[in-house]
């Protein structure tokens, strides 16, 4: 309940700032829905001339669209903002301060910023993925909906490993800015459906950089087609990666210096 009460504080904090700019947040609306219109394009070209691709459908590729930009606009205005502070603090030598608190420091770095205005994705998102099932004429069931948001949850968690992996990375090079920019890069590539990828490929989104978990496997439960062994996929793969992040967590703050070492 501490930890709780503590993450509500820094959460109403962010948004006392972000409602100081009401107009920026309808700005970046309107920019998320552009930027979401500029996503499709591809979709259309491809699915302009024929019914399927490796096996999807124009509304079920939609649909793990939808799931990206639900990902996307949670990691751009929750997970981002504050494990990039975390670099800086390691830059400047100011993690000690956080150090000091009597809190946990991994807790503490990880909802200390949030970008509320950046959540229009996943808005965006939201409103693709109902779309989609409006053209599959078909809505998915108690067990499907709750599905999907346990592997959306099981995607927010391997996205937010992965950046506490490379904050770890620096306390070791101290600028890690372009491994952040090749992620996103990466995580692009989560807009498409799994089975789009082939040989090495798929072997690297499903178990090395798991996008499959991320956007196709929500995709597939919102359709009733997500089977027992994915879903205990996709909890074994958060598993370890969260256990990952936090092991190289405790290890990085153990060779870190400090400001005055």
């Amino acid at each position: 309940m501490r930890y709780l009460r503590l993450f509500f504080i820094q959460l109403k904090a962010s948004l006392l700032v972000a409602m100081q700019y009401r107009l920026d947040f309808l700005i970046d609306l309107g920019l998320a829905i552009l930027a979401t219109s500029s996503a499709l394009v591809p979709l259309l070209v491809l699915y302009g001339d024929r019914q399927t691709v490796a096996g999807w459908t124009w509304p079920q590729a939609l649909l793990v669209v939808g799931f990206f930009n639900v990902l996307r606009g949670i990691l751009n205005s929750v997970i981002q903002p504050s494990l990039q502070a975390v670099v800086e603090h390691i830059r400047r030598g100011t993690l000690d301060f956080v150090l000091m608190k009597p809190a946990d420091a991994q807790f503490l770095v990880s909802t200390a910023r949030f970008e509320v205005r950046e959540v229009t994705d996943s808005l965006a998102g939201v409103g693709i993925i109902a779309y989609a099932l409006s053209r599959l004429g078909e809505w998915p069931g108690p067990l499907g909906v709750a599905a999907a948001v346990l592997i959306v949850g099981c995607g927010v968690m391997i996205l937010y490993s992965i950046f506490i992996l490379v904050v770890g990375l620096a306390f070791v090079w101290v600028k890690v800015d372009n491994l952040s920019y090749l992620f996103m890069s990466l995580f692009d590539a989560a807009r498409w459906p799994a089975s789009v990828f082939r040989g090495a490929m798929a072997w690297v989104f499903t178990f090395i950089l798991p996008l499959a978990v991320m956007t196709t496997f929500p995709a597939l439960a919102v359709m009733n087609r997500l089977t027992p062994a994915a879903l205990a996929q996709a909890l074994l793969v958060t598993a370890v990666f969260l256990t990952l992040s936090r092991v190289a967590w405790l290890q990085c703050l153990r060779r870190y210096t400090s400001a005055g070492g």
